[in-house]
């Protein structure tokens, strides 16, 4: 008999051990899963933040007063929203290097001021011309795959390009110095006449808690009727 109960006794604490070893993950497991869920519910609040940063640009590039209007040449404007902190900034597609029309001398000359040697530099601006005969290239992701392009490379570009503005040279008094600096680009001082109708807005969000975001947007602004979205989105990254 006291073996009999020997045995239970063993068994019971076997069975305990096991379900405390259960518990024991299931708890972990929870912690971990709640964890994801408050970083995710973060990183969803920073998103959301960001991207009420690029309604915040909207509403000052059509502000009725000259004076209160944005300016696009990059210029940052910074904005506390909800306890958060907001660092916008608008550029205009037009004081950027636009890959379907500037010429072949001006792209050499651009991608040889950001680091390309000149033999990688004459390789990608005769594959860009190839693929301008061909079809002209709808985003300046498209630029990615071509020879002659380097992950390094188009980091350091992508500020700086565009396929949207429709001309051969970038208007120097909304370009970036690096740009102005790269084609020599002259010197304008105040705003340029004519920013046109095409921007980029790059909202970031900082939250108190730490979580950060980054919004950017290429907008087309319109006119539209009452109601209705004054803009169309060409390009939108998270």
């Amino acid at each position: 008999m006291s073996r009999q109960r020997g045995m239970a006794l063993l068994v019971t604490l076997w069975v305990l051990a096991l379900l405390s070893g259960v518990l024991a993950a299931v708890a972990g497991t929870v912690r971990l899963e709640l964890r994801q869920a408050r970083w995710q519910q973060q990183s969803t609040q920073a998103v959301l933040t960001a991207e009420a940063g690029i309604s915040l640009a909207v509403l000052g590039l059509q502000a009725s007063s000259p004076r209160l209007r944005w300016r696009a040449d990059g210029q940052d404007h910074e904005h506390a929203f909800d306890g958060a902190t907001l660092r916008i900034s608008v550029r205009s597609e037009r004081g950027k290097l636009d890959l379907n029309s500037a010429p072949a001398s001006t792209l050499v000359r651009f991608l040889q001021a950001f680091g390309a040697d000149g033999a990688s530099a004459a390789q990608l601006t005769a594959a860009l011309a190839r693929q301008r005969e061909h079809r002209p290239l709808r985003t300046p992701e498209e630029l990615r795959p071509l020879p002659g392009m380097s992950a390094t490379l188009h980091a350091r570009i992508a500020p700086f390009i565009t396929v949207w503005s429709g001309q051969p040279q970038p208007d120097g008094a909304l370009a970036a110095a690096p740009l102005t600096r790269a084609l020599g680009l002259p010197r304008v001082a105040g705003m340029a006449l004519e920013p046109g109708q095409i921007f980029t807005i790059t909202s970031r969000a900082h939250l108190p808690n730490g979580a950060r975001a980054t919004v950017r947007a290429t907008l087309l602004m319109i006119t539209a009727k009452e109601g209705a979205r004054p803009y169309r989105v060409l390009r939108w990254q998270t």
